[in-house]
């Protein structure tokens, strides 16, 4: 990747987000569900900032590409943070509320040890599920800002995606019997979770609501077929990644069941 593309792949969030575009036409309610949102996603992005950021000091200096890269994801992420909170707290209020079972989910990642399975479960799984989840709320943005920084924020998620599937595939490529042991981090994620209560009910009625509109509830029933159908292309996707990495169909499917239903 020559220097120009790289420099084209970052962006300043002063210059790249019109911060002053209006938000006052957004209902009440709505925003409050984009304040919700918004404090869901920069708590996963800390966790996404933190694991490229611990797995830097694991390389050996041979691999400075690698090196280069990790820290550009991990300049990424702080820019998510930065963004993703801004929005959140634009119209003058506290952000909104963390939950028990998304901080266990997120726990699980960080304690992770092992570079490649970090990699897996946080690129391959976790982001590749947040560029459906980007997706969504870009396509039901209420406002400007909040479509720019869900946009900004996939493109970006899009080449950590492509890194960890790659990364990833090329690795199980030479030793197939490494899909065994990415197989067990997945259920040995899932294990740890089995009792938490997973996605916080406020952020998934969130998303309901930023679909929906309104609470009419012919809308809200739009919205919540919206979330259904948001989850089900999550797990298409993780599907496709799995496949891409070596994973038979069924094996694929198996362990997309698995995922952690944080999303992240």
């Amino acid at each position: 990747m020559s220097s120009g593309a790289k420099r084209r792949g970052q962006w300043d969030p002063a210059a790249a987000v019109d911060w002053t575009a209006p938000i006052g036409a957004v209902p009440p309610e709505i925003e409050r569900a984009v304040v919700q949102i918004m404090t869901y996603l920069v708590e996963n992005e800390q966790a996404a900032l933190i694991i490229p950021a611990r797995l830097l000091s694991q390389l050996h200096p041979h691999y400075r590409e690698v090196m280069q890269l990790l820290a550009t994801q991990a300049a990424d992420e702080a820019r998510h943070v930065e963004v993703f909170t801004r929005r959140g707290l634009l119209s003058g209020g506290p952000l909104g509320t963390s939950s028990a079972g998304g901080r266990a989910s997120l726990d699980t990642l960080l304690s992770e040890p092992d570079f490649t399975t970090a990699s897996f479960l946080l690129s391959v799984l976790g982001e590749g599920t947040f560029l459906d989840l980007l997706r969504f709320l870009h396509a039901h943005a209420p406002d400007p800002v909040t479509a720019q920084v869900t946009s900004l924020a996939l493109r970006d998620e899009a080449r950590h995606v492509a890194f960890g599937v790659a990364h990833t595939a090329h690795l199980a490529a030479s030793d197939r019997a490494y899909l065994g042991t990415l197989r067990q981090s997945v259920e040995r994620r899932h294990a740890a979770l089995r009792d938490t209560a997973g996605l916080n009910a406020e952020v998934f009625d969130s998303l309901v609501l930023l679909a929906a509109g309104s609470w009419q509830p012919s809308a809200i029933r739009r919205g919540w077929q919206s979330v259904r159908d948001l989850q089900a292309r999550m797990d298409e996707g993780r599907r496709r990644r799995l496949a891409a990495i070596g994973f038979p169909d069924d094996e694929a499917a198996e362990l997309s069941a698995l995922h952690t239903r944080n999303f992240m």
